[in-house]
C-alpha cells in the first residue's frame, strides 16, 4: 500500500472552512442573546495529550522503521500500529486546521466585546484551543512525515535503480564486444 502525503492545502480549506463556521456561530449567538462560544479547559488539554501520544508514536514507528532490520528491537510496533499512527496523524492535519479556525472564527467577531469578563475568558479560552489546534496541524504534519518508510529492496529503491543500470551498462558492453 503506497499511502500519498496530505497536501497542505487541504488543511487550509478545512481552516477557512471552520474560521467561517466559528464567526458564524458566534454571529449567531450574539443576535440570539445565547452564549455559543468559548470552550471548557479540558479541551485543549485533551487535544495536547492526543497531539503528544502521536508524536511519541511516529517517533517510534519511524526509529523502527529507519533501523537496520536485523538490528530492529523487539518493540510494540507491528504494521497494524504504524498504519494507525499515520492514520492518527492525517486526521489531526485536518482536524486540527478546522478546529483551529473553528475556535479562531469565534473570537473575530467577539474581540469587539472583550471589555465584558464573559467575553474576555471566552476569547481567552478560544484562544488557547486555537494554538494547541494549530501546534496538532503542526504535529500531524510532522508525525506523517516520521510514519514514511524507507523504500523497500524492490524497483523503487534507489540501490536497485542503480543496479539495474549497471547491469544494462555492462550486459550492452558485452554485446557490443562480440
Amino acid at each position: 500500500m503506497n499511502a500519498r502525503r496530505t497536501p497542505w492545502w487541504h488543511a487550509a480549506i478545512a481552516m477557512v472552512l471552520g474560521l467561517g463556521a466559528g464567526a458564524g456561530v458566534a454571529i449567531l449567538g450574539e443576535s440570539s442573546g445565547t452564549t455559543l462560544i468559548g470552550t471548557p479547559w479540558f479541551v485543549p488539554v485533551a487535544l495536547g495529550v492526543i497531539g503528544v501520544i502521536a508524536l511519541v508514536l511516529a517517533v517510534n514507528v519511524h526509529q523502527y522503521a529507519a533501523t537496520d532490520p536485523k538490528k530492529r528491537p523487539k518493540t510494540f510496533v507491528n504494521p497494524s500500529v504504524a498504519f494507525n499512527t499515520l492514520v492518527l496523524c492525517k486526521a489531526m492535519i485536518l482536524a486540527g486546521a478546522a478546529l483551529a479556525g473553528w475556535y479562531g472564527g469565534q473570537i473575530i467577531p467577539t474581540i469587539t466585546h472583550i471589555e465584558g469578563s464573559f467575553y474576555e475568558q471566552a476569547v481567552l479560552q478560544c484562544a488557547v484551543t486555537a494554538a494547541v489546534c494549530l501546534a496538532d496541524m503542526v504535529i500531524g504534519f510532522v508525525g506523517e512525515w516520521l510514519c514514511k518508510l524507507p523504500p523497500t529492496e524492490g524497483p523503487e529503491n534507489p540501490k536497485m535503480k542503480e543496479q539495474q543500470r549497471q547491469s544494462g551498462l555492462a550486459g550492452a558492453a558485452a554485446k557490443t564486444t562480440r
